[in-house]
Formats: C-alpha cells, structure tokens, sequence
C-alpha cells in the first residue's frame, strides 16, 4: 500500500491489499463509512447510506478471500450506485418525490453483478429527478468539492460528486444525453458511456430508453476498466442487450499498445465553433499527447448535426412521457417544474414529427459510422467552457440547448461508446474534460487509449479536497 490516503486508492491497488491480506475489506469500509459520515453532509452525494449491508458484505468478503474464493478486481471493493438502480429491500428514489417511498423487490442486473463479483455496496447516490436536468425542489443537490458554485453534471450529479470525494472507490452513473460524461468532465473523474446496450437496463428506472446507457464513473480508466469487466455483457432480462462477446477489459489495457499506432480522429472546425480558448487549448494539448504517444491524428469532418438537432429532443421527450405515463398527468402535482414541461410538451408530440426525427437518428447514425470506420477514436470536449457554473449551464439551457449538449447528445442517438477523461484545468480552477469516442462494442479500446493517456499525464490524479 502507497502513501496515498486510503479512500483516494485506485481499485487495482486497493485490490491487491485485499487479495494478499494486506487490507481488510471490513477496514476499508469503515474508513469509507466514516469519510461520509464527515464529508457528505456538505457534498450531499448520498441519497441512502447502506452502512449495515456494506458491513456485511465485507464481512463475507474477508472471509471468502481469506478462504482462498477470490472473485476478483472488485472483491471487497467499497462502490456506490446511481439511485436508478434497483436494489431489493433499499430506497429508490431516481430523484423523484413521486418515488420517495419506492423500495423495490428485487436487484438490477447491475447490482445482482456487483454482488456476483463481491463488491460492497456503500449506498445510492443523489440525482436530477428521473434522469433529467435539474434536482426535484424536495430533493438535495450535490454540491462540486471543487467548487460549491459550479456545475456537478446531470444527471449522475452525486455520482460524480462521491467519486471524487473520495467517498467511493467507483460508482455507476446513467447516460441519456451526457450524464455519465458531463458530471465526470465537471468532477476531474473518468467515465465510460458504453455502446447502447453493452451493459443491462434491467432494473433501471428508464428516462428515454432508447438513449439511456449504464456505466461506470471512478478515478482512472484502469478503474473503469474493473467495473466494466463486471457489469458488461449478454443479460436474458433485457431484451436489448448485446450479445458481443465481452473483452477482458483490463487485460486489454497492456494487451495491446495503449494509443501507439491508434488512428485518432479530430474535427476542429466543430469544436472550435462550441468552446471558449482555455477548453480549446486543454483539449488541442490532449491530442498532442496523444500523438506523442504514438498515435495518428487525422483530421476529419464530423456530420451536419443541424437536422438531428431539430428532432431529437422531440423523440427523447416522446420517450420520457412514455415512461411516466402511469402518473403524468395523474399526479401532475408530484413533479418538479423542469420535469412536469418536459412530460407537457412530450405528451403534445406530433407524430409525424417523430418519424421525421427517427430518420434524422438513422442517417446520422449512417453518416457517424462511415466517419468512424478507419479511426480508433474520435476526440471530443464535453462542456463548451470547462466546467460551467450552475447559473451558465441554466442560462445556456435556456436560450440553446443543442449548443449545450453539442458534443455529446449525438452519440446517444448513435448508440456510440465514449471514454471521459481529465485533461485540465481552466485559469480560474474549472475541470476541463475530453472525450475518445468509438465504434460500437470498442470500449477496450477506448479505456486502453485514455489509460496511456494518463499514465503520461496526473490530471487525473488531482484532487478537490484531502
């Protein structure tokens, strides 16, 4: 074990101590249980803190390991997930008052994998109410360690916030728009938004189903990597699950040469037409590192995204209504203001403008694909200026919310797999964040990139509080 402080360990290594009896997993979530109960109060991360089941847990993880029945990376390993995620006997609230009292009864896949693999469950992790852009008024709002005045990233808001508090060694987040990648950028953590269906829904309380993803939020993309190895995979409950074959995902960061030799591309004309200079210029250092590293930067031009942008946020709104179709409008009043429009305006769709947004999905899906056929990765910003303040992500909502969401809602309608990683810092102390993003079921590839990345770079190992 390093000099670093317990609850601020990278998964591989924390795994180790375990594995060789170094650590106790008890010990572990003790430090952890108490790192919350003295940190969260002001970061608000948690929604429900499992203390009992998490004790448990490492518990039988301590004795099965001591037995010889190591199940691998994750054994013992303290984790937190997104409060979408089902888990028997425990709230689950999505970040809705609607569901306050909501206790399922049964697990999710995703939770039902992390027990397989003998992960410990910390507890369930604030978010926006149902996924989407703002908290509920009833519910808490996570607050950035960074800095209390800006942006968290929604929707996975308290996934980002715990993770890089150290009050989680990995945690799961939810992606329909950029919610695993905006609240990884704005907290200096790493992200994965796998390719649609790479990882089971099963269990998931449903935004927009078509465009929602699970996936994995921690400190590294060696971390991610864990956790990718455990949720990932064919699920029989969820009839949109990918068969593929499921890679070693840790195996596969020194399995193949990091970013040597990886056909990277850029389109700088878009990104420049959505970002300030210093998310610019952290964003051109990050592919001159990548070239550094070995691999080649071509530049190419990524799709006219004006007719996707006109019709998808009425297909995403369509969806959404689908799902609260049981209690909007019934029970209109139990919602949020934010929320409660968007269910309005997607009730009051217009069909024949949702099927002109189906075929602007399709052919944008067409065109990303033929883009994306010669490359490794595609390099993208996430925020327009590193991480907003909640006052300019509001503003910026308002008057132009396909300018907010530019570099990422488009990969949610492709389906496409995307890495987030730390790349900077503005002048004023901001997380700048970048993203590679791949052709489908290429998330080994895409972590084993980022992973080369940052054993060349530290911006991933800073943190906002000690």
């Amino acid at each position: 074990m390093t000099a670093i402080p317990l609850h601020y360990q990278s998964i591989t290594e924390l795994a180790e101590g375990l594995k060789s009896g170094a650590a106790t997993s008890v010990a572990v979530t003790e430090a952890l249980l108490s790192r919350i109960e003295a940190v969260d109060p002001g970061l608000k991360s948690y929604t429900t803190v499992t203390a009992e089941m998490a004790l448990s847990q490492a518990e039988q993880a301590d004795a099965e390991i001591g037995a010889g029945r190591y199940r691998g990376p994750l054994h013992g390993v303290p984790i937190a997930v997104k409060d979408l995620c089902y888990t028997r006997g425990v709230l689950t609230t999505a970040g809705m008052a609607i569901q306050k009292d909501f206790v399922p009864d049964y697990d999710s896949t995703v939770v039902t994998r992390f027990a397989m693999a003998g992960a410990v469950l910390l507890g369930k992790l604030h978010m926006t109410e149902g996924a989407t852009l703002e908290h509920h008024p009833e519910m808490p709002q996570p607050v950035n360690p960074w800095r209390d005045d800006l942006w968290t990233g929604v929707s996975s808001s308290g996934s980002g916030v715990a993770t890089a508090a150290g009050l989680c060694f990995a945690s799961l987040g939810s992606d329909t728009g950029g919610s695993i990648r905006f609240p990884s950028a704005s907290n200096g953590v790493t992200g994965v938004k796998p390719t649609w269906g790479r990882v089971s829904r099963y269990g998931i309380c449903d935004l927009a189903a078509t465009f929602d993803t699970i996936g994995p939020m921690a400190r590294s993309a060696a971390d991610c990597a864990a956790v990718m190895g455990v949720i990932a995979g064919y699920d029989g409950n969820d009839a949109t699950s990918l068969s593929a074959p499921v890679p070693d995902y840790l195996g596969a960061l020194c399995g193949v040469m990091g970013a040597r030799d990886a056909v990277i591309g850029v389109d700088w004309g878009y990104i420049e037409g959505g970002t300030d200079d210093e998310t610019l210029e952290a964003t051109k250092a990050a592919v001159a590192m990548l070239r550094d590293l070995g691999a080649r930067i071509v530049e190419v031009t990524f799709p006219d995204t004006a007719e996707l942008f006109k019709r998808l946020l009425s297909m995403q709104l369509a969806e959404i209504a689908l799902t609260h179709k049981e209690t909007f409008p019934s029970q209109a009043d139990r919602y949020g203001p934010w929320l409660r429009d968007g269910l309005e305006k997607g009730n009051a769709g217009d069909p024949l403008g949702l099927a002109r947004a189906a075929f602007a999905r399709d052919a944008f899906k067409g065109a990303l694909a033929r883009v994306m056929a010669p490359l490794d990765a595609l390099v993208m910003p996430i925020n327009k200026k590193g991480t907003p303040t909640w006052g300019e992500v509001r503003d910026q909502v308002a008057n132009d919310m396909n300018g907010f969401m530019r570099f990422t809602s488009a990969f949610n309608a492709s389906g496409s797999p995307t890495v987030t990683s730390p790349c900077g810092f503005s002048s004023d102390g901001r997380p700048i964040g970048f993203q590679l993003v791949g052709r489908h079921c290429t998330e080994h590839r895409l972590l084993a990139i980022a992973h080369a990345f940052q054993l060349a770079t530290d911006w991933h190992l800073k943190r906002p509080i000690a």
